[in-house]
């Protein structure tokens, strides 16, 4: 089967803002632009027990990594730690709005969408603050166009920075949602670099399974893996 072009290949990152446009499952609930009041507005996005997000979070990598991961759940004014980890990785589901700002309205505030990741202690510290403050400025009733300014002139302040050396993350689970069509895309690992080159790894080159996009101010490179998270087989890459 012919690979889809990488503006449907899911990401995450940021991923955490930097995850590359894929496709999404009709939103069944209205949209938080659409919504009536705030709670009308986050409720579709909260899942049904924090043990269930826990586990959905740990499962974006093997067990030997996501064990000892440090854990964040989504709360009402943002994401807590639900576990401390002793690995330096951290865990977390993310929501629709980590999909680029350009995403339809449908996909950027679809209520179903889950993306399971376990970042790295580099992406952790470097990338994945991107996606937190972006929840933050969502679950305060932010539109995208004012997320799209306070994005900006956080730049342009230094209040967000480049990947650090190392930055990557896993999303290997196999229960997300929304992330290719209505279940999981394929199970990948993503590296983050400040504007790096895509013909460096190869990337987006027929047959080869490494696909890159770049987005502010940073590339991320997807690297399709053979296996899921749980150690069965994904679907082959041709």
């Amino acid at each position: 089967m012919r690979q889809p072009p990488l503006s449907r290949h899911p990401s995450c990152a940021v991923l955490a803002l930097l995850l590359a446009v894929f496709p999404t499952g009709s939103a069944s609930a209205a949209p938080p632009e659409a919504a009536g009041s705030a709670a009308a507005r986050l409720g579709y996005y909260f899942m049904a027990s924090k043990a269930g997000e826990m586990a959905l979070a740990r499962s974006a990598a093997p067990p030997s990594i996501s064990a000892r991961a440090s854990v964040l759940v989504l709360a009402t004014h943002g994401y807590v730690t639900a576990a401390k980890g002793s690995n330096g990785f951290v865990c977390i589901v993310e929501r629709s709005w980590a999909n680029p700002l350009g995403a339809k309205r449908a996909k950027f505030w679809n209520p179903k969408f889950r993306a399971p990741i376990c970042f790295n202690a580099a992406g952790a510290r470097s990338v994945l603050p991107r996606y937190l403050m972006r929840t933050r400025w969502v679950l305060a009733g932010a539109s995208r166009s004012e997320i799209r300014r306070r994005t900006q002139a956080s730049w342009a302040e230094g209040k967000l920075e480049e990947p650090s050396s190392g930055a990557m993350s896993y999303m290997m689970s196999r229960s997300g949602r929304g992330i290719g069509g209505t279940g999981p895309w394929r199970p990948h690992l993503m590296s983050y670099f400040p504007r790096a080159q895509a013909p460096a790894w190869g990337a987006n080159s027929r047959g080869a399974p490494v696909f890159s996009g770049t987005s502010d101010a940073t590339t991320v490179f997807f690297v399709l893996v053979p296996t899921w998270s749980d150690g069965t087989p994904a679907p082959r890459f041709k």
